[in-house]
């Protein structure tokens, strides 16, 4: 095949200044010989202008029978990442979606989501001149590497993007320490929010406060670093009231009270309460129940004596490990309370979570009421031994009253509460 590309490259929504990033990495992908671009760092940072420029201009000038793709989590991360911000930019007559297909400047580009491992049958078997990649630090190893097997058509090559995540992860391995072998063909970009002139000073303070300064994601997702999970996972909370992570004494406005059971056999069944605060605009942790080794009924009858006193709005209680059978048994002594299945979905982003809402004050620790739980969180850890594996994951060691508070966290979240 004889490749074409003779139109002018400058065909998207923002003219890049000379000499910026934004330039580089349309020049770059359009006109060098690199099989990867990859563009990694902060939020916010002018990643995905950058690369969705770049591929518009790639897409607009290639061939038409060339085979195009454009990858994502899902397809509608995809979407709504790349693809709409794409649509409203160059115009619906210029780019629009249809199905699982995209239509850019007049040329068909396949979507696919890189949701699971299974998901690289999809693209198994294809060939692909050029794909886009979107969030592929999210995507699963096997998917990745099948589509770089994809890249046989013509002089082909990708254009990547992600947020950083730690130096065990795959792709760090795979590509960021072996982009300076001349054989692997990839050139880096590394993005911070100084690297995107399109977002105001007043935002980038807000969303840097949003991250906890040294921990994990303020490193990931603020100063872009590819930074390990190691140490203390709340390393800034302390038990001194003056920081504002704890207090002493109780507001007398109290309400809806919701509670979090870590259920255990081996391990202590945990049960934290929380209340909500109208006047400091807080809730609060109150109390904290530790009780192991007893049947269903005991926990139940526990469970009442401790906590029926309060007006309860949820109760949530991990189902694992058997934990369904004492939401069974509660729901069954105390029908009039709603007693459900914790949200579990992603543990790391729910610890993410937890700690913003401790960091901002938003969730506080009553320091009488819950002097285990307030010990537990300030000696809670990452597992160093998971994460030279590549997984990120906090150590099974004073984790009882952490996983309580996250499933109480969860549900504020899910119900709009915090």
């Amino acid at each position: 095949m004889t490749e074409t590309l003779e139109e002018p490259i400058y065909e998207g929504w923002l003219f890049p200044e000379p000499g910026t990033k934004h330039e580089d990495v349309i020049l770059d992908f359009n006109y060098e010989d690199f099989k990867l671009s990859v563009l990694w760092g902060s939020v916010s940072s002018g990643k995905t202008v950058s690369s969705s420029e770049a591929w518009a201009g790639l897409v607009k000038r290639a061939p038409k029978h060339y085979p195009l793709a454009m990858i994502g989590k899902t397809e509608l991360t995809l979407e709504a990442n790349v693809i709409d911000p794409l649509t409203d930019f160059l115009g619906g007559d210029v780019c629009y979606k249809r199905g699982n297909v995209a239509w850019i400047y007049g040329h068909k580009v396949r979507l696919y989501g890189a949701n699971d491992a299974k998901a690289r049958t999809k693209i198994q078997g294809k060939s692909l001149y050029a794909w886009y990649g979107d969030e592929c630090t999210t995507w699963p190893e096997d998917f990745f590497m099948m589509a770089l097997s994809r890249l046989r058509v013509g002089k082909s090559k990708a254009i990547l993007t992600m947020n950083p995540e730690g130096p065990y992860h795959w792709f760090h391995k795979q590509i960021i320490e072996r982009a300076d072998q001349p054989e692997i063909k990839a050139k880096l970009y590394h993005f911070t929010m100084a690297d995107n002139p399109y977002i105001s000073q007043e935002y980038k303070d807000w969303i840097s406060s949003m991250y906890i300064p040294g921990t994990v994601w303020h490193k990931r997702w603020i100063r872009g670093e590819w930074a390990a999970a190691q140490g203390a996972i709340y390393s800034f909370l302390t038990d001194n009231p003056k920081d504002g992570f704890v207090i002493t004494d109780l507001p007398n406005d109290l309400q809806k009270h919701v509670i979090g059971m870590d259920y255990g056999q081996q391990h202590p069944t945990t049960m934290i309460l929380a209340g909500y605060s109208p006047s400091l605009d807080k809730w609060i942790a109150i109390k904290e129940f530790y009780t192991n080794n007893k049947t269903n009924n005991v926990y139940a009858s526990e469970f009442g004596r401790e906590f029926l006193q309060y007006n309860l709005k949820h109760v949530d209680i991990d189902s694992a490990g058997g934990g369904l059978s004492l939401i069974h048994q509660l729901r069954a002594d105390y029908p009039n309370i709603d007693v459900r299945h914790a949200i579990k979905e992603d543990v790391v982003k729910e610890i993410q979570d937890l700690a913003s809402s401790l960091f901002r004050h938003k969730f506080v620790i009553y320091k009488p009421g819950c002097p285990r739980f307030l010990s537990e969180m300030a000696n809670y850890l990452w597992d160093d031994k998971s994460n030279e594996r590549g997984k990120e994951e906090p150590l099974k060691k004073n984790d009882d009253g952490p996983d309580a508070a996250r499933y109480l966290h969860n549900r504020l979240k899910h119900e709009g509460l915090i």
